[in-house]
């Protein structure tokens, strides 16, 4: 009986010895080397195998070297598809695939070469060594501008992420980063001006805070001459932005008691963004009106009611500045001609607004009636 049972665990332990060869020889392994157009490896590359015959699909990823390696795939036909990396994947961007790759139960090598493809394809349609050493220049540089605008959004994105938490300084220090990454980004100079204004407002040391608004109009006017320097600007919001880049200086100037240099800078941003005019001389006015320059404030208010006539705050601010320049006669207040026609036509905009209230006093305040209809539905005539 002893005898017998030896015999059977023999053959057992025989058979499952022999499983794993079995197994083994159902499958083949690829291993290969990926090379970009300069040449270089291809260090985190992605190496798509796909089976036409079933559609079974191995997704593999080269090292540093560039190199790729699995065993386990089932021999058959292969679409094998390089991309750069899993974003290039993902976005269907790739570098270079071959049709038909036959996989067998042995080794299958498999490079890529895509400098070398470059060259024997220029060389099958006649391309001179020089127009091909021009094409993989630009190929070079337009891999090297891909990385550098993902780094450079990265940045932005950190330094917006600290500033939206009230830490401007690591938003300061991380687009101070990006500016040594790459000086030319106009939008980078004008995030960092941004950045060094609105940290200002924080600072208890005066000192410290107009050094930081002397830093913004530094960066602000540095993003101007960069976006008025760039050649053939393609973007349709070029117009748009050197205004915004304009308005913000205005404020930076501003923010500086520097009040004529910003007069003069929201003039130049709504050259540049004529649309958007409105906006700039009502920014223009609340400077002056800060700076209690009531003719030159006027000035600009009437300038925003020509370019947009229902902007009602406009009117507003208008009937306040003429407020002041009224005069007393006795006991009465005398405001210049138009001071009631402004509140009264703020309040037809804005019948319940945010200055109603006030609106409703400074009309008192000159002797003037207060309209009450503004805002309700008129009886319909029978």
């Amino acid at each position: 009986m002893k005898k017998h049972l030896a015999i059977f665990l023999f053959v057992v332990l025989a058979l499952g010895l022999c499983v794993p060869s079995v197994f083994a020889q159902a499958s083949g392994s690829v291993k290969g080397t990926c090379k970009d157009a300069q040449g270089n490896p291809i260090a985190d590359g992605i190496v798509v195998w796909t089976n036409s015959d079933n559609g079974q699909k191995y997704t593999l990823k080269t090292n540093k070297k560039g190199e790729f390696f699995s065993l386990g795939l089932t021999p058959g036909s292969y679409l094998v598809t390089l991309y750069k990396n899993a974003d290039e994947m993902k976005a269907g961007k790739e570098m270079d695939h071959v049709k038909g790759f036959k996989v067998t139960l042995d080794e299958n090598t498999l490079d890529f070469d895509v400098k070398k493809e470059m060259e024997n394809a220029a060389k099958g349609q006649g391309v001179s060594p020089e127009q091909l050493k021009q094409m993989q220049e630009q190929q070079a540089k337009a891999a090297k501008e891909t990385t550098t605008v993902k780094s450079l959004n990265e940045k932005l994105n950190a330094a917006k992420t600290a500033a939206d938490a009230g830490d401007f300084d690591t938003a300061i220090a991380s687009l101070n980063e990006a500016t040594q990454v790459d000086a030319t980004r106009d939008l980078l100079w004008f995030k960092l001006g941004d950045y060094n204004r609105l940290s200002a407002a924080k600072q208890t040391d005066p000192a410290e805070k107009q050094k930081r608004l002397a830093s913004a109009v530094e960066d602000y006017q540095k993003a101007i001459d960069l976006k008025k320097s760039a050649a053939n600007d393609k973007d349709p919001n070029a117009a748009k932005n050197l205004a915004a880049y304009y308005n913000n200086l205005a404020e930076a100037y501003a923010k500086s008691n520097k009040v004529d240099d910003a007069v003069k800078t929201y003039e130049l941003a709504t050259q540049a963004d004529p649309t958007s005019a409105a906006q700039y001389y009502f920014n223009e006015g609340a400077v002056l009106t800060n700076a209690g320059k009531v003719d030159d404030a006027l000035a600009a208010f009437n300038k925003v009611i020509a370019a947009d006539p229902n902007r009602a705050d406009a009117y507003y601010w208008k009937g306040v500045n003429m407020i002041g320049k009224a005069t007393l006669q006795g006991d009465k207040m005398v405001a210049p001609p138009g001071t009631a026609e402004s509140f009264q036509k703020y309040l037809e905009l804005q019948p319940t607004g945010t200055y109603a209230d006030a609106a409703k006093q400074m009309l008192a305040s000159i002797g003037s009636s207060v309209e009450t209809n503004y805002g309700k539905k008129k009886a319909a005539k029978k």
